[in-house]
């Protein structure tokens, strides 16, 4: 392999796991189906997600998950336990599509760069979902579960066809939701630091 293709392998596999941030089962959902398609090769430890029995299983894990989050006070509760379903989910996918490395080197890309870029996207989410209770009282919610649900489809997808160009789209998403979470944030102290008439 050569230092592009490995690259490029691991362009990819940051990709899907920053998307498992946004929706746990939607990027490995798109990953059993590229791979069962042949699109895709996965390591020859993760062949299981290339068979109809983890498409048709992922498909409906997905498609709970989705639906959940547009139920209020679930939605929060999904949140709690995402994170580390996200981490392990993001583990697991960058593992799959990084196959020409050792399995150290593999196993410790995928832990630190899959995990950690998984945990931090919805470490994010979380939290703009929690600002968004408190401000909206959850009517805002639906938008953000909408937004998530096709951020995570978009980048999946994206990081399947252009690896490189989503990891681009993933800074845009972390420098959005940095600024945003400020101005929220601003907002929420501005009216307590006015002096009083």
């Amino acid at each position: 392999m050569s230092e592009l293709d490995l690259a490029i392998s691991i362009a990819l596999g940051i990709g899907l796991a920053a998307a498992t941030g946004l929706r746990v089962f939607l990027p490995l959902l798109v990953v059993s189906a590229a791979s069962y398609a042949g699109y895709l090769p996965v390591g020859e430890n993760f062949a299981w997600l290339s068979t109809p029995g983890a498409l048709v299983l992922l498909g409906v894990a997905a498609i709970v998950e989705i639906l959940a989050y547009y139920i209020p006070g679930v939605d929060n509760l999904l949140d709690t336990i995402a994170m580390p379903a996200a981490f392990i989910a993001g583990t697991v996918v960058t593992a799959a599509v990084i196959t020409d490395l050792p399995p150290l080197v593999k196993w410790a890309t995928a832990i630190i760069a899959g995990g950690g870029i998984a945990g931090a996207t919805q470490s994010m989410t979380a939290l703009l979902r929690a600002k968004s209770t408190i401000f909206t009282g959850t009517l805002g919610n639906p938008v953000i579960a909408t937004a998530e649900s096709g951020g995570s489809l978009i980048v999946s997808l994206l990081a399947l066809a252009a690896p490189l160009a989503a990891i681009l789209l993933i800074v845009a998403f972390f420098w959005l939701t940095i600024r945003l979470l400020r101005k929220i944030t601003r907002g929420n102290r501005a009216p307590e630091n006015k002096p009083s008439s």
